[in-house]
């Protein structure tokens, strides 16, 4: 790192080595000269006069350029791709008559963005996956703890901590059928020209456009393609950055509510996130656990959510068949994305992993409210022996709104139970209203949900991925 310059804190502190280098130099120069290899075999294979040691020069050479002489190329010829191609061509003077033969700048810059899409695409995936196994062991885990549940942040109907945790991994399910219909249907650009029309490659094939049309699907096939897109300019449609980084956005938005609702658990004191033995959670309050690995979710998802407008706006602002207004922003763009949305999963898979629950709490709050929650039961029994429903209704009324006033003006334990028991119309003793304030009668069918939540959506998915359900918990870097 230069301490004299700018760096990137996504590559320097929160993204993984693995999302870096796929948006590294190294990757994109040398898959620029995979595809000048590729294009170079192709041709061949069609028919063109290309020495065999020409492609075998190129073949020797995919990885050793030289990024400072490349600069130095850049310097007198003012563009990117011709530095490297003259670059090759030192390196491989056997082959420099038929590097980029045929091929305009989008061939290797736009056919290298798509591999970067792919090849980051299933690093995501794997990332979500191995989030959704961690979760998944939590909430098997806490599948019947009951935990009191919130609608507007407000008491409600008593849910369990395992149940809790489904919605949570629905969430990235629904990211991952994304992500996956991302990979799926992401083709390659091929080798169209400089408008799209090939027609420097039926040029090359003395007219044959069959072959030009070939020559586009073989080095797709020779890149790991099945398909490519119907028509292009000299760039594939710039849709394709924007649909990916809707699903990324997405993927964010998933890990931030998760996050949101763990920092509200962590102010109720009932589940944290991991705090290691000499983490120091503020610098001016010792005692402080601050939530900061889902508080750094937050702030990176938020980053990856408002990149999705940079490729809104440059598909809506193309001209034509090509315009270089899109370069610049997709450098940036595009990467962040990325390297945004690995840091917050790398975070999420941490914070799942290490969740700290505190049963106690729990039921301590739980059991603050359950005698709200248990009087429509006792309500419906005691009509049905014979006491009139709309005065039961309004007897619980009453007494609830004393009983909260009580809770909230004075301090005092919430004595709904003792004032209904007191109160002939319900019949009902305290032992037996004691009977009635069990936690596990409130949580209706969430335990056998979680079971089959599990068992029927996540283990499918489980099943696909081994190797990323076998990740261990990332450590944070900082």
């Amino acid at each position: 790192m230069s301490i004299d310059r700018y760096s990137n804190p996504l590559t320097e502190r929160y993204a993984s080595a693995e999302m870096s280098y796929i948006f590294s130099p190294k990757f994109k120069f040398g898959t620029w000269r995979r595809l000048w290899l590729a294009l170079a075999e192709a041709e061949r294979e069609l028919g063109l006069p290309i020495p065999d040691e020409a492609v075998a020069a190129i073949r020797a050479h995919l990885d050793d350029f030289d990024l400072k002489r490349a600069a130095e190329l850049e310097r007198q010829l003012r563009h990117d791709v011709m530095a490297h191609v003259h670059h090759l061509g030192e390196q491989a003077p056997e082959a420099r008559a038929i590097i980029h033969l045929g091929a305009t700048s989008a061939y290797v810059g736009d056919n290298t963005d798509l591999i970067q899409h792919r090849e980051a695409l299933r690093l995501v995936a794997r990332r979500i996956v191995a989030t959704v196994a961690a979760l998944s062991g939590f909430a098997r885990r806490y599948r019947d703890l009951p935990t009191l549940g919130f609608t507007h942040f407000q008491p409600a109907q008593p849910t369990t901590v395992g149940k809790r945790a489904t919605l949570w991994i629905q969430d990235l399910l629904l990211d991952l059928e994304e992500v996956e219909f991302r990979i799926q249907t992401l083709r390659f650009h091929g080798s169209r020209g400089t408008t799209g029309t090939q027609a420097s490659f039926v040029d090359l094939f003395e007219g044959d456009g069959e072959k030009a049309e070939r020559l586009t699907r073989l080095i797709a096939e020779k890149m790991g393609f099945e398909q490519v897109y119907g028509v292009g300019g000299q760039t594939y449609p710039r849709k394709v950055d924007y649909g990916c980084l809707s699903t990324l956005s997405g993927v964010a938005q998933s890990a931030s509510k998760f996050a949101n609702d763990v920092r509200l658990l962590s102010h109720l004191k009932e589940v944290e996130e991991p705090f290691e033995e000499q983490q120091i959670g503020s610098s001016a309050m010792p005692y402080k656990r601050n939530p900061m690995r889902c508080e750094r979710i937050n702030a990176l998802a938020r980053h990856a959510i408002a990149l999705v407008i940079d490729p809104a706006f440059t598909a809506a602002s193309q001209w034509f068949e090509r315009t270089l207004d899109d370069s610049a922003n997709k450098r940036i763009a595009v990467p962040e994305g990325y390297l945004s949305v690995d840091a917050v999963l790398l975070l999420m898979h941490n914070v799942a992993s290490g969740m700290v629950v505190y049963p106690e709490m729990i039921r301590r709050r739980l059991m603050e409210e359950l005698p709200f929650m248990a009087t429509e039961n006792l309500m419906m029994r005691a009509a049905k022996r014979g006491g009139d429903r709309q005065d039961l209704h309004e007897r619980v009324r009453v007494h609830s709104i004393e009983a909260g006033r009580q809770v909230k003006q004075h301090g005092l334990p919430n004595d709904l139970m003792d004032r209904i028991a007191a109160d002939a119309a319900f019949g009902v003793s305290r032992e037996e209203l004691e009977e009635d304030l069990r936690p596990e009668l409130y949580v209706g069918r969430a335990p056998a949900q979680v079971d089959e939540f599990l068992n029927e959506w996540v283990a499918p998915v489980l099943a696909r991925y081994p190797d990323a359900v076998g990740e261990a918990a990332p450590e944070l870097k900082v």
